[in-house]
């Protein structure tokens, strides 16, 4: 079963006031973040809005994300559903559509016991040949993965990584300990990604890494080598950009952040507000600082 490793930018979902997928900007979106040497692109990642997609922008996104990476790196395609039924309906679609993995999210409404949520990550592992990446947010979720859970989950063949979103580094710790090289473990820009990978993990899904994946990518190469002094150095430069996306509405910020690097991605879907005029003024400073 294939694994993934890496730096894998959850992407923005570029929306018209009309309901239409920007494809033009996602298709240039994509090629930029191909040519910065990313390791791997999810759509419909918390950054890309999918609670606020209707199926049919849904299975667009993913559809021209695909089409345009042309299997030059794996595309991760994210499926959320609150019944069992829809999320193995998105993940067979996403397959058919030539996706290389499922990022699988469970989304709750009423609170799931433990059993219902290990029942759902299995169907959707079941659904298709396709690897699957659990994700869990609690900040956004009713019914968080518990470490017993990951554990069970760990040994389903397809299953192949997990990105923890808890903003707990003893957490990773943790289920790094119990899956014992079963998954790997990615880390979240809640998260230090350097940290992560100094204990383990193989990467970073991030939607941040769309705003700066050149450093990204350097990020990650020096803690591939071991570098971790300079690793760290680049890290204290780039985590005021994840100051920003905590300070500011998510997808609000990254993608005021994408139109101000030039990408007509259009704003966050109502009725989620555009990134304010104090939020793009901090950003600027934040990205020429870096540049």
């Amino acid at each position: 079963m294939p694994r993934f490793a890496g730096v894998f930018p959850y992407l923005v979902s570029p929306i018209g006031p009309d309901g239409a997928v920007l494809e033009a900007a996602l298709r240039d979106l994509v090629e930029h973040l191909i040519a910065s040497g990313v390791h791997g692109l999810t759509p419909l990642g918390s950054t890309g809005e999918f609670a606020y997609l209707n199926p049919a922008q849904r299975r667009e996104v993913v559809r021209i994300v695909i089409d345009q990476a042309r299997g030059r790196i794996p595309v991760v395609a994210g499926v959320a559903a609150t019944t069992t039924a829809d999320a193995v309906a998105q993940a067979r679609e996403y397959a058919a559509l030539g996706a290389d993995g499922i990022l699988a999210v469970m989304e709750a409404y009423f609170p799931i016991p433990e059993s219902g949520v290990i029942a759902y990550f299995t169907a959707l592992a079941d659904a298709t040949p396709l690897p699957v990446v659990l994700y869990t947010n609690p900040q956004f979720q009713r019914s968080d993965l518990s470490l017993a859970a990951i554990e069970s989950l760990s040994h389903h063949p397809r299953i192949v990584a997990i990105k923890d979103a808890s903003t707990n580094t003893g957490r990773l710790l943790s289920i790094l300990n119990r899956v014992e090289g079963r998954i790997d473990v990615f880390s979240a820009s809640a998260h230090i990604p350097a940290a992560v990978m100094l204990i383990g993990g193989v990467g970073w899904m991030a939607g941040p890494a769309c705003v700066i994946p050149r450093q990204s990518v350097r990020l990650y190469d020096l803690c591939r080598a071991g570098d971790w002094a300079s690793a760290m150095a680049l890290q204290r430069r780039l985590w005021r950009i994840n100051e920003l996306f905590a300070q500011f509405q998510l997808a609000a910020c990254i993608k005021g952040a994408l139109q101000l690097q030039g990408f007509a991605v259009g704003d966050p879907l109502p009725p989620q507000a555009p990134l304010s005029e104090e939020g793009r003024a901090a950003v600027a400073r934040a990205l020429a600082e870096l540049d």
